[in-house]
């Protein structure tokens, strides 16, 4: 029990109602809350669906501004360029192997003996 107890000599009419039917002011508060947040779902989703519209719509003149500002490819112009490139007239020069590694690189199989080793 509280220290002090809320004994009102009158109490409103309206007190005495929400202290008999507790339901009569939570049930319409639960409603309210679940409506607003359906209604604050739909001006939620018309408030994107409006920035998606502005950010994918196109006019067609834009759509053919974009087509001409793409740069032309002529297959002759990327012929010449590439054939003027000086860098690369090179040929591949084989170079002399060390002496005892065969053809492909691979390490003989005979063991070689070292100079401590005289067996």
């Amino acid at each position: 029990m509280p220290t002090f107890q809320s004994n009102p000599i009158r109490p409103s009419p309206l007190a005495r109602t929400i202290k008999r039917h507790p339901l009569l002011f939570g049930v319409p508060f639960c409603l309210i809350i679940v409506g607003a947040s359906f209604g604050l779902q739909t001006l939620t989703q018309t408030r994107y669906d409006l920035q998606d519209q502005k950010v994918k719509q196109i006019s067609n003149e834009q759509a053919l501004g974009l087509d001409r500002a793409k740069k032309k490819i002529d297959i002759r112009e990327e012929y010449f360029k590439l054939s003027a490139v000086s860098d690369q007239d090179w040929e591949p020069k084989r170079i002399a192997r060390p002496k005892g590694l065969p053809e492909w690189g691979v390490p003989p199989t005979e063991p070689t003996q070292s100079k401590g080793d005289k067996a």
